[in-house]
């Protein structure tokens, strides 16, 4: 499996409006806010490989949420690739 794990943060007042943005093709997806950050958001993914999230940015579905995401975000930042293992919901 392959895993990413992101802080997104939201132009002010977007951050509802992008975590409502769904993302196909993956096996998880959890957007989380942070209580910290009114703007941010921390995007946990897994995918069954790497190859499978690479192929996804060219689906038009995800074109079409990238589109739609990208006058929402203010900055990325804390940008990991992970390993998942497994666990509940997988």
């Amino acid at each position: 499996m392959f895993g990413l794990i992101g802080k997104v943060t939201c132009v002010a007042g977007q951050r509802a409006a992008f975590a409502a943005i769904p993302m196909p093709g993956c096996l998880s997806y959890v957007i989380a806010t942070d209580p910290a950050d009114a703007d941010a958001l921390w995007i946990t993914e897994v995918w069954d490989s790497q190859a499978s999230q690479k192929a996804s940015l060219s689906l038009p579905a995800v074109q079409a949420a990238i589109a739609k995401g990208r006058p929402m975000i203010a900055g990325f930042s804390n940008r990991v690739e992970t390993v998942p293992l497994g666990g509940q919901g997988l």
